[in-house]
């Protein structure tokens, strides 16, 4: 018989008891985790962080609150506008922004305007086809090129959030004249409808965003860093490449000393940065995030119990020393390391 087709030993009855132990082992663990996802993120020393979800559906909104999550720190708004053939109005939005208040009841519901461009096609929008998609007409860009689609998601926004803490997130913001625009029509919007200020940030996730933090943190009321992009960008690698995803490492010093230019930026201007990229979610980086002054961590709705589970066991002070090496160092694989 073919050596391929060879069965193989069976594993020694020790072995087999090591590996039902640790099955046994991580089962428990993620039972605690889930038993106390309520509890708050407080490490050791007290300094609480917030850990919120990142979500693309309305029903996931009531999944990521039985999983633990504080809020909504990142709804990817354009899944109302993906797979059909025309957008969304501001009924139709405004129904679901408000359904998620209601399943959120009080907990507080980020929505960041519509990100289409770049890995994300809409073909009844009609695009001309780009050379450089992701350096192309994207995010913010698309929404003050087209305010036949900006201005009813800002007015179903403004009427949601009546029904519920509601704040406004602008993608892929790279300049003070993009920021000072895209507020500009979301004042106009607001005063037609009569509603009440909300809290309008941005999305960080290029490195001229980085650079300008100071400038932008004038008229941000908070930040919040998308690693994903904003390593793509920093390490000029494509993150869906197959030859180069593996590389294109969100806890990269070049990245992380990204994210603690932006959180001092913050810091100096009083106001609050979280991250809602993949980063976010991996132990690590949550811990290393921390440690830069990041006060919110959106995640993956799976991650919060874990990641909520996780700071509980760590000080503020260590995280903040293990930022500090991770800084200093050359390479992810030596920041992973640590």
């Amino acid at each position: 018989m073919h050596s391929r087709w060879r069965f193989r030993k069976p594993l020694p009855e020790a072995d087999l008891a090591l590996a039902r132990q640790a099955q046994h082992e991580w089962q428990a663990l993620r039972e605690a985790e889930r038993l106390a996802c309520y509890q708050p993120a407080i490490p050791t020393d007290g300094q609480r962080i917030e850990v919120v979800a990142n979500i693309g559906g309305a029903v996931e909104a009531e999944q990521a609150v039985i999983a633990g999550a504080e809020g909504i720190g990142l709804l990817r708004s354009e899944f109302l506008f993906l797979q059909r053939a025309d957008p969304p109005c501001e009924e139709e939005q405004f129904e679901v922004y408000s359904a998620m208040t209601r399943a959120l009841n009080g907990l507080p519901l980020i929505i960041r305007t519509l990100d289409i461009g770049g890995d994300k096609e809409v073909p009844y929008l009609c695009l001309p086809a780009e050379q450089n998609p992701f350096l192309g007409v994207r995010g913010i860009r698309l929404c003050l090129a087209r305010p036949d689609l900006f201005k009813p998601q800002l007015r179903a926004i403004y009427r949601a959030s009546a029904t519920g803490p509601v704040k406004i997130m602008f993608p892929m913001i790279a300049t003070v004249e993009e920021l000072l625009d895209a507020r500009a029509i979301a004042e106009e919007v607001r005063l037609e409808l009569g509603a009440e200020p909300v809290d309008i940030g941005i999305m960080v996730e290029v490195p001229s965003a980085v650079l300008m933090a100071p400038e932008l943190a004038v008229h941000a009321d908070f930040f919040s860093v998308g690693t994903n992009d904003l390593t793509q960008y920093v390490l000029a690698m494509d993150r869906l490449h197959p030859s180069l995803a593996r590389q294109a490492d969100a806890l990269h010093p070049a990245v992380l000393r990204m994210i603690d230019m932006t959180a001092k930026a913050a810091k100096a201007a009083g106001k609050w940065v979280g991250v809602c990229g993949g980063m976010a979610g991996d132990p690590k980086g949550a811990a290393i995030l921390a440690g830069l002054g990041v006060t919110e961590l959106s995640m993956s709705i799976p991650s919060v119990a874990a990641i909520k589970a996780r700071l509980r066991t760590q000080s503020f002070a260590d995280m903040q020393a293990l930022a500090k090496r991770a800084l200093a160092c050359k390479n992810a694989a030596e920041v992973r390391a640590l």
